[in-house]
């Protein structure tokens, strides 16, 4: 028997259940999926699934601990020049490229995503406004709709208030982690997180309570939310189904006519180095990430797709109300964030730290100081014999 693990919503575990029977009518295999909570998904330890689990589905800026600690077999030297030649090609943005660290991969690209914008478009005909283009528009759109009882809304627990700075970093130009030793530039960070407590204080105001799903399932159930500028995108509130249809499309600038550019994430699915029958657990892997399943069963149980041919396929836009068409362009102008070892628990205590600069006041300029510290002795100790 195979064994997984995968995150409690239906975008993952939908597609893998029902990928269980037919494998099973195909190879013989019996394979078996768990589920754990987003929560864990994103910054939970990734280790001590690795080591219970023969495959595991989990967030690309684990790679670095993957690699350094073993817990995930390198795919590389397991897939043929034509395999990953394919893969390169069929890749959503940089999703390929998020699985490789030290020369090694340690995942497949089984889910893409990245913030995007989302919409109910009939709360916006009702007022009579067109989707933001820029965060200024999107302020406009707040003050016009608010005497009316609607708001806009932006998810922003701890975690996704620190994805939004990311993005509205990298939508700036700038490359959050990657230009040198420090985090973000201390004198763009302070501006930064000013447009952060700008955007929290004309949003919903059950907003800082709200991850993705959260804001998606009230704003698909309710009707008070007309748009939410950053969130990471979900093809199940696009597509038909007992809720009211949101659009998700294109963010709104920072920077007008200068783009933007979110944080990507998706998820991958590594090979646990403790499995007992790696060579099984690798050839269902690639039997779920292959074009033919992506584009088809895995859409149509609620999955989105790490398969660049599914988001281009006609017939998966049908069923998802041209999901993967509107948000394409998106997710190929995505950040991607870097992810050297130790860097999820920087990230999730950079998470807390910002939100009680943007929740209660604390010091932006002692955030920064910290943030670009701890990011420093972070690299110092990737590189410490």
């Amino acid at each position: 028997m195979i064994t997984g693990i995968a995150w409690d919503h239906r975008r993952c575990w939908g597609p893998l259940d029902a990928s269980i029977e037919p494998y099973a009518r195909l190879t013989g295999e019996e394979v078996r999926w768990d589920r754990r909570s987003l929560y864990s998904f994103g910054e939970g330890d990734l280790g001590d699934y690795a080591a219970k689990y023969d495959l595991v589905i989990y967030d690309h800026p684990f790679v670095g601990d993957v690699s350094r600690n073993g817990w995930l077999l390198d795919l590389r030297p397991r897939l043929s020049a034509a395999q990953i030649a394919h893969f390169e090609h069929d890749s959503v943005g940089a999703s390929w490229k998020s699985y490789f660290y030290d020369d090694g991969l340690w995942a497949l690209p089984i889910d893409s995503a990245a913030q995007t914008a989302a919409w109910r478009q009939d709360l916006l005909d009702h007022v009579g406004w067109s989707v933001p283009q820029t965060l200024d528009e999107v302020r406009q759109l707040a003050e016009a709709v608010a005497p009316k009882g609607l708001h806009v809304a932006w998810p922003f627990v701890p975690t996704d208030l620190m994805c939004t700075l990311v993005t509205l970093a990298a939508s700036r130009g700038l490359r959050p982690g990657r230009d040198d030793t420090r985090f973000l530039d201390p004198s763009q960070a302070i501006d930064l997180i000013g447009a952060l407590k700008a955007l929290a204080a004309i949003v919903h105001p059950l907003s800082k309570g709200w991850n993705p799903i959260g804001c998606l399932n009230h704003m698909s159930s309710e009707n008070d939310v007309v748009y939410v500028p950053y969130l990471f995108n979900y093809v199940n509130y696009s597509s038909p189904g007992p809720h009211r249809h949101i659009t998700f499309g294109s963010p709104p600038e920072v920077i007008k006519g200068q783009g933007a550019h979110t944080i990507l994430g998706g998820a991958g699915i590594g090979i646990s180095a403790r499995s007992a029958n790696p060579e099984a657990a690798l050839a269902y892997a690639l039997w779920l990430c292959a074009p033919d399943y992506q584009g088809g069963d895995y859409v149509r149980f609620g999955g989105q797709p790490g398969s660049r041919s599914a988001w281009q396929s006609e017939a998966c836009n049908r069923l998802t109300g041209n999901f993967f068409q509107n948000t394409l362009h998106a997710l190929d102008a995505a950040y991607l964030r870097p992810t050297p070892p130790g860097f999820v628990p920087f990230f999730h205590e950079a998470t807390l730290k910002l939100a009680e600069v943007v929740l209660r006041d604390a010091s932006a300029t002692e955030f920064v100081t910290w943030l670009n510290a701890a990011y420093a002795r972070l690299l110092e100790s990737r590189v410490r014999p």
